[in-house]
């Protein structure tokens, strides 16, 4: 039988963190949706099943009105009283004084209040919403949260895989067609033995088993590669604990075609013991009719 899709709404107070909430929902892959109108909502579902490419997806809602918020009410009646679809209610909330002082801070109006008072939008929208509470499986007071915190209470109730959360690109590049502005972190290989300058090798590449065990038979690059690994296997960890959902590590010599292939190879299929590990070579199809060294 085939798995029901996932939905999530993600609703509560305005000014509660619903910003933070969806874009921690597409970093878990989740499809958002932000305020689409309900009487859309089963055409949006129809094309979903029969497209059968999405599986979890994040609905943002926003009451702005008692009539939004009945069809909105009457929808999930209707999603959770079948096994198509499973259904969870996401409520984010926080203190009165902290909405007062999250408005006055960003300086916007209350949607429920844009002519008049702040509290008595919040008030109005906290009746709106008692229901919506009630019927929550996850309530999330963010008064004392920050956002990295939110964050981290969302990976915590819906992430479903570790691939999901936090992933790696090994990419392999040449300095001479620039560096990848996505790196997070950048590593000059050229100091390293050059196979370019190898007749038998240079028209290969580092994937190919002659090149990279020139590269790999060298003291030089073994020892490179014990203090590298090891470096990564450090502080690897701290990236996950700050709250990144992928990280991103450059390997570069100068055409992008020999040292950095076969490192990127290396250090890929090492770090692939622990972590979801992709492996890519930017530039190793692209040869310039140049003299310039591999």
């Amino acid at each position: 039988m085939k798995e029901p899709l996932k939905l999530v709404v993600v609703t509560g107070m305005s000014g509660a963190g619903k910003t933070v909430a969806v874009q921690s929902f597409e970093d878990l892959g989740y499809f958002c949706i932000d305020n689409m109108p309900p009487s859309l909502l089963p055409k949006f579902w129809e094309l979903v099943r029969e497209s059968g490419k999405i599986n979890k997806v994040a609905l943002v809602i926003d009451l702005r009105s008692r009539a939004f918020y009945d069809e909105i009410i009457e929808l999930i009646r209707n999603l959770g009283s079948n096994n198509v679809i499973d259904t969870k209610i996401l409520f984010l909330d926080a203190s009165d004084e902290e909405l007062v002082a999250r408005y006055k801070e960003t300086r916007r109006s209350h949607p429920l209040a844009m002519e008049g008072r702040l509290m008595d939008g919040i008030n109005l929208e906290r009746d709106l919403l008692k229901d919506m509470r009630m019927k929550a499986q996850f309530v999330v007071d963010t008064s004392k949260l920050t956002p990295r915190q939110l964050r981290e209470e969302i990976f915590r109730n819906f992430e479903t895989s570790a691939e999901t959360a936090f992933h790696i690109e090994v990419m392999s590049f040449g300095f001479k067609y620039g560096v990848p502005i996505d790196a997070d972190i950048v590593m000059d290989v050229r100091f390293l033995p050059n196979p370019y300058y190898i007749d038998d090798l240079k028209k290969k590449t580092g994937l190919d088993k002659a090149v990279y065990d020139y590269v790999m038979n060298s003291d030089k690059t073994e020892e490179f590669y014990t203090h590298f690994i090891t470096l990564l296997q450090t502080i690897i960890p701290g990236y996950k604990d700050e709250g990144k959902t992928s990280l991103t590590i450059a390997i570069g010599c100068t055409g992008g075609q020999h040292r950095s292939v076969a490192l990127a190879k290396r250090i890929g299929e090492a770090l692939k013991k622990d972590y979801p590990v992709r492996i890519s070579h930017r530039d190793i199809e692209r040869r310039k009719e140049t003299v310039n060294r591999s």
